[in-house]
């Protein structure tokens, strides 16, 4: 096929706008980004790329533009970066400037995203002329080509998109098309476009932060199950899977063209059964493609096949989320797994000498000190090799969102990752819970500390619970009140 007009991809998340992810310094190439870009070019479109994930700073992208003037501008969010799904204030400013450089320069802007789906308003009337509200693999190429043949043309027959209500036809009121079917055939999608990332800039980032480079790859797309704050804005709870053989042909090559020492598995939920683990190992074994990952599940699905099917595949880590000790706010949740369940899957995964890290959540609806100790004492207990502490974070189009949308203020975001802002009224204060988390993550580094130096952090932790303790009256919020619990006892 013959080339035809370039079009410029670009991701619009800069690590250097997040403080806390420039600490952590685990920068990822932007996976849906580069599948979007492959499936271009297999139809034939030349292809350049902007990733923001280790740019300084938006002059980049304008300075790319202005030299290349493209026809067409993408600006595709890496939906299988949680971080996107926070939907922070600088990174939306980072995508409307994107936007009016892009319109600067005369090209034609497409959105896709998280909260341009959340909020296609706000990004038309910043300018761009169509936000794409679901994957964007297909619809952005199909996009593109309709503005090939008549840039000013109705884009009315072209599913999933948002548009100005004049490029829909009469109807002003008409500002949506009729929704995309969620993409199941995952294993008819290219790999990712890899070549066009600076694989070095990554590799250096990398290796000076942690000596190694890590890499990504998903697996899946969606998750079937239906906890309640989790947002969906691009699959719902659809889950579609790839093949065990095409994800390890995807190992394969990518250990042959970009050598990582390490993959992270972006999916929501990676391996939903124990077959597809146990398939996907023989596969890899097959291909000599193990390399080592980590990944994300639910505590039950740890099972003593999975985890041993895990554990040959070349698993090192496994994410889960916990969320908290206590079972009434699982329940609350709609979580569907118990604390019997976090105790199981924390001690098999650690017998196998896999990683067991957990995800906590503070601030739920219903906690209180009572509910906070006990998500203490389960890390004690339990020893997991490492947390991650945030903050219940309300997100649009999600039960719990509706939940607190009435005690919502002006401040619907946080700035950057680190915010940790009770957006809602939640029982205590933001900066009482920065307290709550930073000693969360204290005692599980205490857990991982043997002898003397375990037992002088052990006392001084013991010290910061027993002041807390005595600080928690004057902490609460004026509106905090014993909670009664909606949908207590629901599972997913």
């Amino acid at each position: 096929m013959s080339k035809r007009s370039r079009v410029l991809v670009a991701q619009p998340y800069f690590l250097a706008h997040d403080p806390k992810q420039v600490r952590k310094m685990r920068p990822y190439p932007p996976l849906a980004t580069l599948i979007t870009a492959a499936v271009l070019r297999e139809e034939g479109w030349e292809v350049d790329l902007f990733d923001a994930m280790l740019s300084p700073g938006e002059e980049e992208f304008t300075d790319l533009v202005r030299r290349t003037r493209p026809r067409v501008v993408g600006i595709l969010e890496d939906n299988f970066n949680f971080l996107t799904k926070m939907c922070t204030n600088r990174r939306r400013e980072a995508s409307l400037r994107m936007i009016a450089d892009a319109k600067a320069a005369g090209a034609l802007v497409a959105v896709n995203g998280s909260d341009a789906a959340d909020a296609p308003d706000l990004y038309i009337n910043h300018g761009a002329d169509a936000v794409i509200l679901g994957e964007s693999d297909r619809a952005f190429p199909e996009l593109v080509a309709a503005w090939e043949r008549d840039p000013s043309g109705d884009l009315g027959a072209i599913r999933g998109l948002a548009l100005p209500a004049k490029a829909v036809g009469a109807a002003a009121s008409a500002t949506r098309t009729p929704p995309r079917p969620f993409e199941r055939d995952l294993d008819a999608l290219p790999f990712p476009a890899w070549d066009l990332v600076d694989a070095g800039r990554y590799r250096k980032a990398w290796t000076t932060a942690h000596g190694r480079l890590s890499w990504n790859v998903v697996t899946t797309r969606g998750c079937p199950y239906r906890c309640n704050w989790c947002a969906k804005p691009l699959y719902g709870t659809r889950y579609a899977q790839r093949s065990p053989a095409n994800v390890a042909e995807e190992m394969r090559r990518l250990k042959e063209s970009v050598g990582p020492d390490h993959v992270w598995f972006a999916d929501d939920i990676f391996g939903l059964s124990d077959r597809w683990i146990e398939r996907f190992a023989g596969e890899l074994a097959s291909r000599d493609a193990v390399i080592p990952f980590t990944m994300q599940s639910r505590v039950d699905l740890m099972t003593p096949s999975a985890v041993e099917a895990l554990r040959r595949a070349g698993a090192e880590e496994v994410w889960m989320g916990v969320e908290s000790g206590a079972q009434k706010i699982l329940d609350a949740m709609d979580k569907g797994t118990t604390i019997d369940q976090v105790r199981a899957a924390t001690r098999l995964l650690k017998a196998h000498d896999i990683r067991a890290s957990w995800f906590l959540q503070l601030g739920y609806p219903g906690e209180e000190w009572p509910e906070l100790l006990a998500t203490r004492d389960l890390v004690r207990e339990e020893r997991p090799d490492d947390v991650g502490v945030s903050v219940a974070y309300p997100l649009p189009g999600t039960v719990f969102y509706e939940r607190v949308r009435s005690q919502l203020g002006d401040q619907t975001h946080w700035e950057d990752s680190d915010d940790l802002a009770m957006l809602f009224q939640g029982t205590y204060t933001g900066s009482f819970y920065k307290l709550l988390r930073d000693l969360l993550h204290d005692e599980a580094l205490a857990a991982q500390t043997p002898g003397d130096v375990a037992r002088a952090r052990r006392r001084r932790l013991d010290a910061l619970w027993r002041q807390l303790e005595a600080d928690e009256p004057s902490q609460r919020t004026a509106v905090a009140r014993p909670a009664r619990l909606p949908g207590l006892g629901r599972s997913c």
